[in-house]
């Protein structure tokens, strides 16, 4: 199996993400797995932050972000929910994205989602965009617009072929990412997860990021000030000191750090690419 599916656990990441369903190749299966990943394993980058390398590989991921319950960014998540579904008998590829919500900063394509099938339909999966991510997968054909939990995401087809997600919010639609629709591979994954771990330019890089979505509200620590938004439009901005970063990053985003990591997390303060 290319993603390493066999090497999936999948009773423990079944209780992980608190799923008892189908484990059938279907699109309820394929929905329901995606929204219980996304309710169950935050978005974070702390051994990023703390200079530490990502792996990529099924086993590691297994046991980082299901046997220790923590988190993890994209190529993680997907690369986790990859294998989960490889070994189900899905049939996908994956799919590198350049983000689109950081004004008309063009930035290098560091994104990665899956792109499955599913009863030949093409459907946009994506459990590692962190607090502004899908909750369920999108129908990844032009002029689709779906509500999720009170979240309303759409995709477009650009002249080019380039395919864009969509969020709709108070303002307006706002460009999420835009991908080509060719497809990625594990190796490509790599190549893209050593730049985002490791590139002085990297938002990852030099600063904490724990971030979770769900029905009704989203909430994102970036650096050192959590923000809480919900569907209603309104929203909340905290500071939260260093010395109550662990309590946060438990209570909040459910990640438990031991006391020597918190340490090094706080020293960072606002971080160096708080841009």
């Amino acid at each position: 199996m290319m993603w390493n599916g066999q090497d999936v656990d999948l009773d423990a990441y079944f209780e992980r993400i608190g799923y008892d369903g189908d484990a059938s190749p279907t699109l309820r299966t394929l929905r329901d797995l995606h929204r219980a990943h996304v309710a169950a394993i935050p978005f974070e980058n702390l051994d990023v932050a703390l200079g530490r390398p990502v792996p990529l590989e099924a086993k590691s991921l297994v046991g980082k972000l299901v046997g220790q319950a923590r988190g993890g960014y994209c190529y993680e998540q997907n690369s986790l929910f990859a294998a989960v579904i490889e070994r189900l008998g899905f049939e996908f590829g994956g799919r590198g994205a350049r983000n689109r919500t950081r004004g008309t900063w063009l930035p290098p394509v560091t994104h990665a989602l899956l792109a499955v099938t599913v009863e030949g339909r093409p459907w946009l999966c994506d459990t590692g965009f962190g607090g502004q991510g899908p909750l369920e997968p999108v129908p990844l054909r032009d002029g689709a617009v779906v509500e999720q939990g009170g979240w309303t995401f759409g995709v477009g087809i650009e002249d080019d072929g380039t395919h864009v997600l969509r969020s709709l919010r108070p303002e307006g639609w706002l460009d999420l990412y835009a991908f080509a629709p060719h497809t990625l591979y594990p190796a490509d994954f790599t190549v893209m997860n050593h730049y985002s771990s490791s590139h002085p330019q990297s938002r990852f890089v030099g600063q904490v990021v724990a971030q979770r979505t769900a029905p009704g509200v989203r909430r994102a620590l970036v650096r050192d000030e959590l923000t809480t938004v919900r569907t209603d439009g309104t929203e909340e901005r905290i500071q939260v000191p260093a010395d109550e970063l662990g309590g946060v990053l438990s209570e909040v985003f459910d990640i438990v750090m031991e006391r020597e990591e918190l340490a090094q997390l706080g020293a960072l303060g606002g971080g160096l690419n708080g841009r």
